[in-house]
């Protein structure tokens, strides 16, 4: 194990420890409110910010991209169609991300994912016109089209410097792939990226999408080999995330009706080995709605149902149906599972429109101790409705997380449906007191990929819409 695969691991263990203080804080916010003991009127003032929680009322921003509250500022250090160190542009639709121990002191390596499709040219590391396309190798493009209509989705490294407040280097460093939407930070140092995407050959593409990409965390720059994790499915990838006692990874499906997977490596430090994808399956509950949906069964929250594990066969359909053929044979459907998280020996996921009034869920696996064995059979993974707020004051449609690493949480609203076209950062003490943090005053766009650096010292988010990612630096309350 080489220096930077331990501060890696270091770095991921010391988020687990805050990701376990913020959930239960959030856990105990949510549970009350749902037993009756926090009012809706409480619940609106705390998140509104009161006296004593968060830091303070959002100040309105003089130039109109981002509201913070005070003592709270924040750099633009990437904006989209500006050109990188590699001499190509910043792709658009910045979205999920994370944040790596950098090689030098004060630095960090951010690796970004863009949600961009084939159509999307305009806002392409290529140019408008794909007048750059030729600047990188063609075998470092997944799918390069034909050279006329690339996937123009992948990531983007950016080597950033929390004391001087400034970008060393930033390039692209995954191509030709489609809508990067979330994703996994590994124990070793690298990012997994997901297709949020099921496009098959056609209109110019030539590979099937759907799939799981894994890119260094280095400021090396140079685009990264893609190499497709088949193994791990083709689906509509949302996040994963990886146990770190058991190697298991775990992954969600962007649908209203998918599914949650788990992947068995063969080897547990090179996902590229290969193994086994399975789905799960909730034991007395054979394909089991769990979104609690008007109409559809009932899921009580906090009651751990015990869960077994489907194999799966022909992952690499080119049809997209792999979350209804297995639901047909009894595996647990959620709604739009997008955000995923390891932390106090669980998985964290959020099914970003369940809820009885469509505002989210976040659900919590604990799994055996002897996952991914023969042995589970006898002692069983749990899954627990953890969250489901249901009261848009609060919450509402949260997505990416960010985990400080003094416990406290910052959900990315990424709003959906009828609620007040706002979209906040939205923070949660360890003792379960909601604030709003931050607010996207340029647009009604999401706002996405929120993480801090190693330090705690720099929040980095982007807003996905305006092509902008900022660094907030502030007053940080570290005292949990």
């Amino acid at each position: 194990m080489n220096h930077g695969n331990e501060l890696s691991r270091r770095h991921l263990l010391q988020r687990g420890i805050a990701l376990s203080a913020g959930f239960a804080g959030l856990s105990s916010l949510m549970t009350g409110a749902a037993r009756g003991t926090l009012g809706t009127a409480r619940l609106s003032q705390v998140a509104s910010g009161a006296v004593g929680v968060g830091y303070g009322p959002l100040i309105k921003d003089p130039v109109g991209i981002f509201d913070l509250p005070a003592g709270f500022t924040y750099t633009v250090i990437s904006r989209r169609g500006d050109k990188m160190s590699d001499g190509l542009y910043v792709p658009g639709q910045p979205d999920a991300m994370a944040a790596f121990p950098g090689p030098r002191d004060n630095t960090v390596v951010i690796v970004r994912n863009h949600e961009l499709r084939p159509d999307a040219n305009t806002w392409s590391a290529f140019g408008k016109d794909l007048e750059l396309l030729d600047k990188v190798e063609p075998a470092r493009i997944y799918d390069r089209g034909s050279g006329k209509v690339p996937a123009c989705g992948g990531t983007t490294n950016i080597v950033y410097n929390t004391k001087d407040k400034r970008v060393e280097r930033e390039f692209l460093s995954l191509a030709g792939t489609i809508n990067n939407c979330a994703g996994g930070a590994t124990p070793w140092g690298t990012w997994l990226t997901c297709e949020e995407d099921t496009t098959t050959p056609g209109m110019g593409l030539e590979k099937l999408h759907g799939y799981v990409f894994e890119v260094p965390a280095t400021e090396a720059m140079e685009v990264t080999m893609p190499r497709p994790i088949k193994e791990m499915g083709r689906f509509r990838h949302e996040a994963c995330s990886i146990d770190p006692r058991s190697g298991v990874v775990y992954l969600t499906e962007d649908h209203v009706d998918g599914l949650l997977y788990r992947f068995i490596p063969k080897n547990p430090h090179n996902l590229h080995v290969g193994g086994r994808l399975q789905a799960l399956v909730v034991q007395e509950r054979l394909g089991l709605d769990t979104s609690n949906a008007p109409g559809k069964p009932k899921v009580e929250l906090g009651k751990p149902m015990a869960i077994a594990w489907m194999d799966l066969e022909d992952i690499d359909s080119p049809k997209d149906d792999l979350r209804h053929r297995y639901a047909e044979k009894g595996a647990a459907i959620f709604a739009r599972n997008e955000g995923m998280w390891y932390g106090n020996e669980g998985v964290y996921f959020a099914a970003t429109t369940g809820g009885s009034a469509g505002k989210g869920q976040l659900w919590k696996y604990v799994p055996s101790a002897h996952e991914g064995t023969p042995e589970e059979k006898d002692a069983p993974g749990m899954l627990e409705l953890f969250v489901e707020p249901n009261d848009s004051s609060v919450i509402e449609n949260a997505d990416n997380v960010a985990v400080a690493p003094w416990g406290e949480l910052f959900l990315c609203e990424d709003e959906v449906g009828d609620g007040d076209d706002e979209n906040y950062v939205v923070g949660v003490t360890p003792k379960g007191q909601a604030y709003r943090f931050a607010k996207n005053a340029k647009s009604k766009g999401e706002v996405a990929g929120a993480v801090f650096s190693p330090d705690g010292s720099t929040m980095f988010v982007n807003m996905q819409n305006d092509g902008l990612t900022l660094a907030i630096v502030g007053p940080w309350k570290k005292q949990a």
